[in-house]
């Protein structure tokens, strides 16, 4: 992913360009993994401030697109190489992947309630589910920022690397799954996440219904336009 003009928020070209590489993906009956990553210090930042401000007008909504559930709807595994920040839902569309790997100098939030609404793109499903309950709920109530040092030190069940380290480990790591049969990576990858693929319609709907609670009060506006700096 590499939208340096938006740096790497979910601008429509990050949005198009990613769904498109995933279609490639899907279509090609000899892939057997894929690796997504960002450029630099970004993986992936989040909303815009347009597109908030558009869902606080009620315009869009965040399911207007799946960015946030291609790599789990991947046939194939996908390894997530964070090597720099991840935002909101960057971090949460980060952690669908099949194997994650951070960066100890980047920082991972999910801010949303930074901006008084609640969280949406599934990271009321994902992040406690790969975080844990305690440390998930906490990212999700607190809206904190920490740094991927931070997260090594709370126990998260993942690498945490120097970020030079990160892109070549997720690397060798596509390309020992690439050794085994591609029926089988696919099997296997369909069993192990069903559970995650049969919950996330209910997640997304529950948090669109909490979007309508929370996304259309008058200081979510506010909050948008005074606290939001990009990334």
């Amino acid at each position: 992913m590499q939208d340096r003009e938006h740096k790497n928020t979910f601008s429509g070209r990050l949005i198009t360009g990613l769904s498109e590489a995933f279609e490639r993906v899907r279509a090609d009956g000899q892939c057997k993994a894929v690796v997504l990553t960002g450029y630099e210090n970004y993986f992936a930042s989040g909303g815009t401030k347009e597109s908030l401000l558009q869902i606080q007008d009620r315009k869009i909504s965040f399911t207007d697109s799946n960015i946030y559930g291609l790599a789990l709807d991947c046939p194939v595994p996908v390894v997530s190489a964070m090597q720099g920040h991840g935002i909101g839902g960057g971090f949460a569309m980060g952690l669908f992947a099949d194997f994650v790997v951070l960066s100890q100098e980047s920082v991972y939030t999910t801010n949303f309630m930074q901006y008084g609404f609640t969280p949406g793109m599934g990271a009321t499903l994902i992040l406690p589910r790969k975080l844990g309950s305690s440390l998930g709920q906490e990212m999700l109530l607190s809206a904190r920022t920490y740094y991927g040092r931070d997260l090594k030190e709370r126990g998260v069940p993942f690498p945490v690397l120097r970020r030079a380290e990160v892109l070549p480990y997720a690397v060798e790591l596509a390309e020992n799954l690439a050794e085994k049969p591609r029926v089988s990576l696919v099997t296997l990858k369909d069993h192990l996440v069903s559970d995650l693929r049969t919950q996330l319609p209910s997640y997304i709907e529950r948090e669109v219904a909490m979007h309508e609670k929370t996304f259309h009060q008058p200081e979510v506006r506010e909050l948008i336009q005074s606290r939001y700096l990009g990334s």
